[in-house]
């Protein structure tokens, strides 16, 4: 028998449930499949665990400053398995929420691996009970996200060499971490483990961690993590993994070549977290396959794969790999689909890294507006001179904004201080809504606050910061 629907939606991360609830509250008939659990990668795998064991590092991180701000807990440690623990709950409550939502729009969950068999009919798989079963559907949305890529060398199925799926469970102890890989994920969880006084060393292929963003950051990121204790080893490549002995404990030796030198890392553990490859295992009937991008399904300005009525969104696609990226294309498709328009701006997507401080950014880099031939204006706030960053003891850090000198529109900004990633999207609003650094200064920020410096970015571009020496 098959059930007819005017969207099926295939995988419930981000852009999948928020996609199903959108086509729902518009009045379409919607169907979610989900071969595993609700919240997909971001919920289960990624965001939300590891932000929950980032609040338990801080948190530990801060007690080394305890004594200077008149506290003291004597003989403080922490348990990991609590921690863990703790991690579980946290990703089961925001679980069950998704399921209230789903259920109070009316959506039909179907927990079962589904095969697009012909445009409009997806075949469903259910392992508990062997079952099969047809849904139709006008429309489907493909949100099947991505997993960790594991690098074709030897070793890497040895005990104790992870993914960062297999990290996150829990089912481990040691004192020394070799991360493979600088980039988002691999600079969280050294900052994770690192805050907990476990030696942490990183190895990235490129000439900086955080090859992906503005070069001062990356190397204001690099000063952060180098005086928590990592160790970071650039233009450095994974050569292979071998299991040795060593004073009577075991350990993985890791061989990393940088250019014709070869050298040797010591680790208790591996994490392995070079990449992300698209979800598109058995997710497609024989003889019928949407056409790729570099093993992603490739779409169009809507969403829309080469195959009418099936369209892609978020991981599985050739776009950024962020959660709330793949929400916004989601939300645009169910959109389209219900009313032929989106009130989604796609066009000013921040980036965050949740390291301590932390990081985000969203439009140009001054190097990059440059690049495209703006003529450009920029301002800079070093926080070593914001009230709340002082008594808050936090690290070094600044508020950098670009804009164009000719319009005074804002092109960009780049932020590394503490909570960076919700003041970003302040600049994203203006960027969307093309404000000029005059418009966005007029605004009054409470005091005190990290959004001060805010303001005195954007004085320092115009006619000079109130908290900054005059420039010579």
């Amino acid at each position: 028998m098959e059930e007819k629907y005017q969207l099926i939606v295939i995988g419930a991360g981000p852009g999948g449930y928020e996609a199903a609830i959108r086509a729902a509250q518009l009045g379409l008939k919607t169907a979610l499949v989900e071969e595993r659990e609700l919240g997909g990668t971001c919920l289960n795998r990624g965001c939300i665990p590891t932000k929950t064991l980032l609040h338990s590092s801080n948190l530990y991180y801060e007690t080394k400053n305890f004594d200077e701000i008149g506290l003291s807990i004597p003989g403080i440690s922490y348990d990991f398995s609590k921690i863990y623990e703790r991690k579980d709950r946290v990703v089961e409550k925001i679980r069950d929420g998704i399921a209230g939502l789903l259920k109070a729009n009316k959506i039909d969950v179907f927990n079962a691996r589904a095969v697009v068999e012909s445009p409009g009919k997806v075949r469903l798989y259910f392992k508990e009970t062997g079952e099969e079963r047809y849904l139709e559907g006008k429309n489907l949305l493909l949100a099947t996200g991505s997993k960790p890529h594991l690098p074709d060398v030897k070793g890497v199925a040895l005990p104790g060499v992870m993914s960062s799926d297999e990290i996150l469970n829990g089912n481990f102890r040691f004192k020394k971490l070799v991360i493979v890989g600088g980039g988002v994920i691999g600079c969280e969880f050294a900052t994770i483990f690192s805050q907990f006084g476990i030696s942490v060393e990183i190895v990235e292929a490129a000439d900086r961690i955080l090859p992906s963003f503005d070069r001062e950051l990356s190397q204001s990121a690099a000063m952060n993590l180098k005086k928590k204790g990592v160790g970071i080893h650039t233009k450095a490549r994974l050569e292979k993994l071998e299991e040795r002995i060593k004073e009577g404990r075991r350990e993985l030796k890791v061989s990393v070549s940088s250019g014709d030198t070869l050298k040797e890392l010591d680790g208790e553990a591996v994490l392995l977290c070079i990449g992300r490859r698209a979800n598109t295992d058995h997710l497609f009937a024989e003889g019928l396959q949407p056409e790729l991008d570099r093993g992603r399904i490739k779409t169009d300005e809507r969403f829309m794969t080469d195959i009418p009525g099936i369209y892609a969104v978020g991981d599985v696609t050739a776009g950024i790999q962020l959660a709330h990226n793949a929400s916004a294309q989601g939300i645009t498709v169910a959109e389209l689909i219900a009313q032929g328009k989106s009130t989604v701006d796609l066009n000013t997507i921040p980036s965050c890294v949740y390291m301590n401080p932390e990081l985000a950014a969203v439009g140009l880099s001054e190097e990059e507006a440059k690049r495209m031939g703006y003529d450009v204006l920029s301002g800079k706030y070093p926080m070593s001179g914001n009230c709340k960053t002082v008594l808050s003891m936090d690290e070094r850090s600044y508020i950098k904004v670009v804009a164009d000198k000719n319009t005074g529109k804002l092109l960009g900004a780049q932020i590394i201080c503490a909570r960076a990633t919700d003041m970003i999207g302040e600049f994203s609003l203006a960027i969307a809504k093309g404000l000029t650094v005059e418009e966005m200064h007029s605004a009054i920020r409470p005091h005190p606050t990290y959004e001060e410096g805010i303001t005195e970015a954007l004085a320092d571009a115009l006619t000079g910061a109130i908290h900054l020496m005059p420039r010579k």
